[in-house]
Order: C-alpha cells, then sequence, then structure tokens
C-alpha cells in the first residue's frame, strides 16, 4: 500500500512539474520580440476592432449591412408561437428582405439582380441570428428554387420565371428529395415522360416512397416548384433532370389537377417553414418548362445534351447547387458564435461555491473544467469561421466565372462537402455544450440555446447527410476525381486505390523518425513545445490523413482479382475508415485555414495584426491544433507518433493553454460581433452581473454591520 501510495504521489508530482514548465514555455511564447522593432516584450492581448473587422472577412459591408437588419424586432422569432403564427411571420419577414433588397444580390443584372454571389450567401448566413426558420425559407426560395431556375435553366427560363421569384409573386418549392430517396438523388422514383403528340411533359408519382417530401413550401405558401425527374423519352430514360411545375392556384391556393399533398406538420424545429410533401398524377407541363441548360428534348422527342457522360451530366446539374451546402457551414459557424457568447459571457459573471475564498464565490470560467469546455470550442469555432471564408471565396471565384473550370469546381465541392459536417456537427456540439455550461438558465427559451440546437439539428442531414458528403470527400481523396467514378462505382473505385497507393510508403515523410526525436526530449515543455510549431503540427496531421488512406488502399488491395459485387462488399467493410480519413483531411483544412489566417499565405502576416493579438491567436491556434491531435490520441499512439508520456503531455498542454486563453476569452467573442440585439439571451445581457453585484453588496454591508447570523458549523470554533 505504500508503495502504491508513494508511486501516485509521484505522478502528481511529476503532472505539476510538467505543468509548470508548460506554463513557463507559453510565458516564454509570450516573450517573443516584437516584429517592428526586434525588441522589447510582447504583451499577449485582443485588439477585439481589429479582430472583429477580420473575422468579418472579404464581405465585411455585407455582413454588416446584414446584422443591422436581422437587428430589427420585426425580423426576429418570437418565442412559443404557434406553427400556424410562426409560420406566416417568417413568410412576412420574406417580403421585408424583398423591401430591402437583400435577395437580388446573386441573381443576374439582367433581371435586376447584382451577380454578387460570396455576397449573397454572406448576407444570407447572417439570417440565422434573426431565426434560422427566416434563413432556411428564404433559402428555399431563392438559394433552392430560385438558384435551381438561374442554374439550370437557359435565358428563356431566366426572364420568364425569375422577376416572380425574386419578388416573392412566385413562392416556390424545391422538389428534389423524396420519402424514399434522400441522398441518392440519381436514384428517384418521380417520371417526367415526354408525349410527342402534345409537345408536353408528364409527370407522375409511381408509389409512395416516390413522393415528393420535406420540402419547405410545399405545405402552404409555395405555387410552383422545381420538380427533379427521370426524364424519359422514347422510351430512354436519361436520368434526373429538372422541370418548373405550377403546383397552386395563386388565386385559392388550391392544388391544381393531378397535384396532391400534405404537411409535414410539427418538426423538431425550424417550424417556421412549411414543410410538405407533392406527388404527381399525370401532371402535364410545356416542353419548355425542362430546365434545359444541360439536356435538353427537342420537338420530335430527340434528346441531346453538351456533356455525353449521364454520369458527368448529373454531377455536374447537382454541382451547380453547392451553395446550400456553403451556406449551411456559414450559418453553423455564426450559430457556434452566438451560443459561445452567450455562455463566456455568462460564465464570466456567474459566481459558484466558495473555494477559494470565505466570502465571494468563484466566477464560473475560473473553474478549469469550465475552461476546458469551453476554450477548445472557441478555438474551434474560430479555425471554422477561417475555413469557411476559403470555402465563400472559393465559391465566388467559381460562380462569378473566375475559376469557374471542371477542375475548380470539383475542389469547391469537394470542400463544401469537408467542411459542411464539420461545422454542422461542431454548432450541435456547441450549443449543446453551452446549454450544459449555463445551468438551468441554458434551458430557458429566452436564452435561445435549446430553440437554436433544435433548429440547427436537421442542418447535419439535409443539403446531403454529413456521412454521405464524407464519403464524397473520401472518394476525392482516393481518387482525384478520376473520370472512372463519375457513377461512383465502388468496385473500380476499391481497384483505382489499390493502383494508386501500390508501392506507397505510409511514413516516407519520416514523420515516424521526427515523433521518435520528440518522444525522447526530457523535457514535457520542450517536446510539446516542439509540437506548438506549426510545421510539426502540419505534418502531424498531414501524416494522420495520408496514412489512414494508405492503409484502407491496403485492405482494398484484393479487390483488383474481384467481381464487382464482391468489390463493392469489401469496399463497404471498410467504409467507416475511409469516411474517417475524410474528416481527418476536413480537420487538416480547418486547421490550414487557421494557420493561414495568422501567418499569412506567403508567411506574411495580415496587415494590422499586432503583436499580442497575435500571440493570442497563436494560442487558439495550438489549442486547436493540440486539441485534434488530443481527440484521436489513440491513433496516435498505436501508430507511433507520440510515446504515452508525449500523449499525457499533449492533455496537459491543452489545460493550460485553456488556462492562458481564459483572460481573453470575453474578448475573443465580442470579436465576433454580434451584440445584445443579436445574441437576444438575458443571461449574456448584464443582468446576471447585476445579480451578482446585489448579493455580493448585500452581504458585505451585512458582514460590516454585524448582521449576518453565525453558521452553525462555525460554533464549536468560537467557544
Amino acid at each position: 500500500m505504500t508503495n502504491t501510495i508513494d508511486h501516485t504521489q509521484g505522478i502528481d508530482k511529476k503532472a505539476d512539474t510538467d505543468a509548470a514548465r508548460i506554463d513557463s514555455e507559453l510565458d516564454a511564447s509570450a516573450r517573443l520580440p516584437k516584429r517592428s522593432t526586434g525588441s522589447g516584450v510582447v504583451v499577449a492581448r485582443t485588439d477585439v476592432e481589429w479582430l472583429g473587422r477580420y473575422l468579418l472577412g472579404s464581405w465585411a459591408e455585407v455582413r454588416l449591412a446584414a446584422r443591422e437588419l436581422t437587428a430589427r424586432p420585426e425580423m426576429q422569432r418570437i418565442e412559443g408561437q404557434s406553427l400556424d403564427e410562426h409560420r406566416e411571420r417568417v413568410f412576412g419577414q420574406l417580403k421585408l428582405l424583398v423591401e430591402d433588397g437583400q435577395v437580388h444580390r446573386a441573381f443576374p443584372k439582367s433581371v435586376g439582380g447584382e451577380d454578387d454571389h460570396g455576397g449573397n450567401i454572406a448576407g444570407f448566413e447572417e439570417l440565422v441570428t434573426a431565426d434560422p426558420s427566416l434563413q432556411i425559407k428564404s433559402g428555399v426560395q431563392w438559394g433552392l428554387f430560385g438558384a435551381a431556375v438561374l442554374h439550370l435553366g437557359t435565358e428563356y427560363h431566366h426572364r420568364t420565371f425569375l422577376p416572380g421569384i425574386m419578388s416573392l409573386e412566385v413562392p416556390g418549392a424545391f422538389a428534389m428529395t423524396e420519402t424514399g430517396h434522400g441522398s441518392d438523388v440519381a436514384a428517384i422514383g418521380t417520371t417526367a415522360t415526354f408525349d410527342e403528340a402534345t409537345g408536353e411533359f408528364v409527370l407522375d408519382t409511381p408509389f409512395r416512397g416516390a413522393w415528393k417530401d420535406y420540402l419547405g413550401n410545399a405545405a402552404k405558401h409555395g405555387i410552383a416548384a422545381v420538380v427533379f425527374a427521370q426524364l424519359v423519352t422514347k422510351n430512354v430514360n436519361h436520368g434526373v433532370h429538372a422541370f418548373y411545375v405550377p403546383i397552386r392556384d395563386a388565386a385559392t391556393g388550391e392544388f391544381l389537377p393531378g397535384i396532391g399533398g400534405e404537411d409535414d406538420g410539427l418538426k423538431g424545429g425550424l417550424n417556421g417553414i412549411d414543410n410538405g410533401r407533392l406527388h404527381f398524377d399525370g401532371v402535364r407541363i410545356p416542353r419548355s418548362n425542362l430546365l434545359n441548360r444541360y439536356g435538353d428534348v427537342s420537338a420530335d422527342g430527340e434528346y441531346s445534351s453538351s456533356i455525353a457522360s449521364p454520369g458527368r451530366r448529373f454531377f455536374t446539374m447537382l454541382g451547380t447547387l453547392v451553395q446550400g451546402r456553403v451556406s449551411l457551414d456559414g450559418a453553423s459557424v455564426a450559430a457556434a458564435k452566438i451560443a459561445l457568447t452567450v455562455a463566456v459571457t455568462y460564465g464570466n459573471q456567474r459566481r459558484q461555491f466558495t473555494a477559494g475564498s470565505d466570502t465571494d464565490e468563484e466566477v464560473l470560467l475560473d473553474y478549469q473544467l469550465h475552461q476546458k469546455r469551453l476554450m477548445p470550442r472557441l478555438a474551434t469555432t474560430y479555425a471554422a469561421s477561417f475555413a469557411h471564408e476559403k470555402l465563400l471565396t472559393k465559391f465566388d471565384e467559381v460562380f462569378s466565372g473566375v475559376a469557374d473550370t471542371d477542375e475548380g469546381r470539383q475542389d469547391l465541392e469537394t470542400l463544401a462537402a469537408a467542411l459542411k459536417p464539420l461545422s454542422t456537427w461542431h454548432a450541435l456540439d456547441t450549443l449543446q455544450e453551452a446549454r450544459e455550461a449555463c445551468g438551468g438558465a441554458g434551458f430557458l427559451a429566452e436564452n435561445r440555446l435549446v430553440g437554436l440546437r433544435a433548429d440547427l439539428d436537421v442542418y447535419a442531414t439535409f443539403e446531403g447527410d454529413n456521412h454521405v458528403l464524407l464519403q464524397l470527400v473520401a472518394k476525392r481523396l482516393l481518387s482525384d476525381y478520376s473520370r472512372r467514378f463519375a457513377k461512383a462505382d465502388f468496385g473500380v473505385l476499391a481497384r483505382y486505390v489499390v493502383e494508386q497507393a501500390a508501392g506507397r510508403t505510409v511514413n516516407g515523410s519520416g514523420l515516424r523518425s521526427f515523433a521518435q526525436t520528440v518522444a525522447d526530449l526530457g523535457s514535457t515543455a520542450r517536446s510539446v513545445g516542439q509540437l506548438r510549431d506549426s510545421a510539426a503540427q502540419r505534418q502531424l496531421l498531414t501524416d494522420r490523413v495520408e496514412t489512414m488512406v494508405g492503409e484502407v488502399a491496403g485492405k482494398l488491395r484484393p479487390a483488383v482479382k474481384l467481381s464487382k459485387k464482391d468489390a463493392a462488399d469489401l469496399f463497404n467493410l471498410h467504409q467507416s475508415e475511409i469516411i474517417e480519413a475524410a474528416r481527418a483531411h476536413a480537420e487538416l483544412l480547418q486547421w490550414e485555414a487557421f494557420t493561414e489566417a495568422i501567418e499569412g499565405v506567403d508567411g506574411t502576416a495580415p496587415e494590422g495584426l499586432d503583436d499580442g493579438t497575435r500571440v493570442v491567436l497563436t494560442w487558439l491556434r495550438d489549442l486547436f491544433g493540440l486539441g485534434l491531435i488530443e481527440k484521436h490520441l489513440a491513433w496516435y499512439l498505436i501508430n507511433g507518433r507520440l510515446s504515452p508520456s508525449r500523449a499525457r503531455a499533449v492533455g496537459l498542454y491543452t489545460e493550460r493553454l485553456s488556462a492562458r486563453l481564459r483572460p481573453h476569452a470575453q474578448d475573443l467573442v465580442s470579436a465576433f460581433g454580434y451584440g445584445p440585439e443579436h445574441v437576444r439571451a438575458s443571461i449574456s445581457s448584464g443582468a446576471e452581473k447585476a445579480r451578482q453585484s446585489e448579493a455580493r453588496e448585500y452581504y458585505r454591508a451585512a458582514r460590516a454591520a454585524g448582521t449576518l447570523p453565525v453558521e452553525e458549523k462555525k460554533l464549536g470554533t468560537t467557544k
């Protein structure tokens, strides 16, 4: 027993020593020579004004204008409204967006738009601060319904349909998803068969699973829809195409002949949107209502397309609608910022337990556990924010025509598919942790956290289920979007992976040697301090991605000799592993974006970044990077990248970084730029601080006056 106690005491003593060494190393990192003069001491501080402007990104003025709009009470959600009341309020808010000119940015100048694709998304995603239902319903109207007409239609459709869509004269639905097929759009059951005798397409829903489902604007407000269906002409199925289809009488609101539907009813969130179902029975539309940018049918029924491959044609059409994923990525980051603004502000004001004083209770954020709960999520939010700016820039380059090439679109689609899962999952995790960090107060609807959590829940599955999107990323990692996988044939994919990875040296980067060098160093602070170097973090994170892909490739090696069915089964057996590799790749993208935001593309720091803010942001980036290593510590240990003692040191480092960032936490959330009118949570309005101050003053005065009763537990010590 004595030996066990001594051993435990030794571990505790070593932990204290290691923590002290880490603190010493962090102290040294804040005493770097000033870049401007090469001398003096850097004081870690946050220039909130500069950082706030920097976070606004390339479309700063658009974001500020959108935030000014969302600060207006008439644009904001009223908690506790009935389903019908909430739906009507949001529909009315769409009209206000039209009046304010917010909806025209992405549309062509030929119809009164501004051709500002990046600015359109930047302003649109800010609507989440007013009400996520408003963000999504406006996204349905202009980002899906309108965008489908814009990007899949031609000049005729732009002139004929876009003005009514832009003005909200024609509210519409985006009818892609079916009850039986969500992410697998290629397999939808709805058909549009061309009738040569009348020159019309005939839409049919052949079975219940082919009903269009979960469609915003379908239950009540929509009077038209862009319907995705299998185009059949001359008894040949040419795959999924989009059609403009009137669905209701604008005057009566009743369904047109042959069209039926249902209301999806109350949902777990986003109840300001009238989601519903549609089905079709012999519905006839003119041939001209085919959105024919990528595929057309002549009057005599002949099909033609500028893209010969049906698979490539399908993915090209879907790729034009990538903006939904881009906007969800940005809106999720914004929601995480709101959650952390609430939780950090409350944690800086709320006091609980007299841990270090006989009289004053401790501020929640001074507790190590509270710091470890919130600071890493704050670091991840910054990483996601910088990564989103990269995604939005890529989106604008592609859709403005600056980089509208096949490779550019593939890069955009892959980047969106990688980042949207991480940001939506992170938002849900952050909202939940923020709710718990605020205790019972966080569960009150007036403090918004539970409402935002419910509304954003579905973000993880629409515009592409997160796991399916990561599979798309994995496909790009393995194949570099080879044309051989236009149909996502897993048997071919497996064989290609083997061909690409044959003879590859997993640790060709020399990382194993590097890691061993780190493991052999005696000082925890020195060894983990090396991991704070951006080159070392990049090496560890990159190697994880490459190694995971290489390992799966090795497991798929037998596929070259298997049948298509057996090869597909083999790939399916290792599907989870390759999706995890895609997730690791997305995390690396976020880390790279964060690092570039601090260090610049060519090592030149951003203009205006002062030394003190640079130190704080570097600590925050290190917390994110080391946090990723800590999150995947089992992998690094199993694969020999870190020794057990160094792995333990990583955890100590994230704790000490969280503590070091604690004094800067309020500044870091203030830089998000959301005022009380955007946050709208009473516990972050100063009310809690006022309550705490009142209580402390009451007890101070009572102690001074000697009017406090004696506590029972102290009676024994006074005799």
